[in-house]
C-alpha cells in the first residue's frame, strides 16, 4: 500500500550509489581543466576537455535509453559503473589530451547512462504519493556528494597529486556498482514481454509523445539552462568585480550547502502542493538573480544573489525526474526517459553557450539583463506548462 511505503526502505539501493558515484565525479570535475593543463593543453583546449563531459552525455541520451529498456536498470547502473571506473583509469595514466578527453567522453557516457536508470528505478519502486520527495531526494544525495567530493579531491591532491583523484573516482565507480549489484531487478516481466512483441523503437516513441517532448521537455531546457547559469555567469561576474577566486570558491560553497538544506522540503512541496510551486522558483530565482547582479560589486551582495539561486535550485532538487516521471508511458518508458534527458542535455549544454554569446556581444552588465528578461520568459512558459500538469493530475485524482 502507498501510505505504508517508506523512503528509508529503499534508501542504500536508491540512494547508495548516488552518493557514492557522484562523489567520485564531484572529486573529478574541479580539477580536470589542470590535469589537461598538466598534459600541456592550452587554456581554451582545457576549458574544451571540461567541455567534453556534456557532450559525452548528450551524444549518449538517446542510445543509453535502447540499452536500459533491454537489459533493465540494474545492469544499466552495473555496466555504467564499471565502464565509468576504466574511463576514471584511463584519465589518471593518459600521457596526453587526446586520451584524457577520450577518458571524459566515455564518463559523460556513463553518467547520462547512471542518470536514466536510477530515475526508472524510482519509478518502478516509489509510489506516486511519495515520488516527488524519492526523487528529491535523489536529487539531494547527488548534491551531497558533489559537495564532499571536491574536498576528498583536495585531501588526496596534498598527499599525492592530480591522477590520485582520478583513481578515487575510479574507486567509487566500482563502489557504486556493487551497491547497484544489491538492487531488485524490476520490470523483468515486462521486458520479457516488449522483447516478444519486438522492443519499440527510440524515435518512434518519441513521435508518439512530441507534444509533450515540444511542451514540458522545453520546460525542462528551461530548467536546465537555468541552472547552469549559477556555474557560466556568476564567476565571470565576481571577477568582473575583484572578488578573488578563493573568495569565489567559497561562496559556490555556501551555494551547495543551501542547496542540501532545501532539497526536501521541495520534494515535500511537490508531493503536497503540486509541481508548479517548485517549477517556477527554479527559473524565477535565476532571472531574478540575474537582473540583480549588475548591482552586487561586494562579495557579500554577490553572495546574497547566489544564495538566491541557491534556494530555488534547491527547492527544485528532483524537480526534471519527477516531470519526466509523470510524463513518462508504461510503454517505452525507457526510450522516453532518453529524450527527456537530451532535454535537460541541451539545457545544460546550451546555456553557458547563451551566456558566453552575449557576453561576446555586449558589455556584461547588460548580458546580465538580457539573461534575466530571458529567464522571465522562461518562468512565463514553465509556469503555464507545469500548471496544466497540476490541473491533470487534480482532475485524475477526482475522477
Amino acid at each position: 500500500m502507498e501510505g505504508e511505503f517508506r523512503l528509508r526502505d529503499v534508501a542504500l539501493t536508491a540512494y547508495g550509489p548516488t552518493i557514492v558515484s557522484s562523489t567520485g565525479h564531484g572529486a573529478v570535475m574541479p580539477i580536470l581543466a589542470l590535469r589537461a593543463r598538466d598534459l600541456g593543453a592550452d587554456v581554451s583546449t582545457a576549458a574544451a576537455i571540461v567541455a567534453a563531459l556534456g557532450i559525452g552525455m548528450l551524444v549518449a541520451s538517446l542510445p543509453a535509453s535502447a540499452v536500459v529498456a533491454r537489459i533493465g536498470e540494474r545492469r544499466a547502473l552495473v555496466y555504467a559503473g564499471v565502464l565509468d571506473a576504466a574511463a576514471m583509469l584511463l584519465g589518471a595514466v593518459a600521457g596526453s589530451v587526446l586520451l584524457l578527453g577520450l577518458s571524459v567522453v566515455v564518463s559523460g557516457m556513463t553518467w547520462t547512462t547512471f542518470l536514466m536508470a536510477r530515475q526508472g528505478f524510482m519509478i518502478e519502486v516509489v509510489p506516486l504519493s511519495h515520488r516527488a520527495r524519492a526523487l528529491s531526494t535523489l536529487g539531494g544525495s547527488h548534491r551531497v556528494g558533489v559537495f564532499v567530493g571536491p574536498l576528498i579531491g583536495a585531501a588526496l591532491i596534498a598527499l599525492g597529486d592530480l591522477s590520485t583523484v582520478f583513481v578515487f573516482a575510479a574507486v567509487a565507480a566500482l563502489g557504486a556498482a556493487a551497491l547497484a549489484w544489491t538492487m531488485p531487478d524490476l520490470g523483468s516481466e515486462r521486458r520479457d514481454a516488449e522483447r516478444e512483441r519486438g522492443h519499440l523503437g527510440v524515435w518512434q516513441v518519441l513521435a508518439q509523445h512530441r507534444y509533450v517532448l515540444l511542451t514540458l521537455g522545453v520546460v525542462v531546457v528551461v530548467i536546465s539552462a537555468s541552472r547552469s547559469v549559477r556555474t557560466g555567469l556568476l564567476p565571470l561576474w565576481a571577477d568582473h568585480v575583484g572578488i578573488s577566486a578563493t573568495t569565489t570558491s567559497l561562496i559556490f560553497a555556501l551555494a551547495g550547502a543551501v542547496d542540501i538544506v532545501f532539497f526536501y522540503p521541495g520534494g515535500w512541496l511537490m508531493d503536497h502542493r503540486g509541481r508548479t510551486v517548485v517549477a517556477v522558483p527554479v527559473v524565477l530565482s535565476v532571472a531574478v538573480a540575474a537582473l540583480l547582479l549588475p548591482l552586487a560589486t561586494s562579495s557579500w551582495s554577490v553572495a546574497a544573489v547566489v544564495v538566491l539561486i541557491a534556494i530555488g535550485n534547491g527547492l527544485g532538487s528532483g524537480i526534471v525526474m519527477v516531470l519526466g516521471a509523470d510524463a513518462a508511458p508504461a510503454d517505452g518508458r525507457a526510450q522516453f526517459l532518453g529524450g527527456w534527458r537530451l532535454c535537460g542535455d541541451i539545457g545544460l549544454s546550451g546555456g553557458p553557450l547563451v551566456v558566453g554569446a552575449i557576453a561576446l556581444v555586449a558589455p556584461l552588465a547588460l548580458a546580465c539583463v538580457v539573461i534575466g528578461v530571458l529567464g522571465l520568459a522562461g518562468t512565463a512558459w514553465t509556469a503555464y506548462f507545469v500548471a496544466q500538469v497540476d490541473r491533470d493530475a487534480r482532475a485524475a485524482t477526482r475522477s
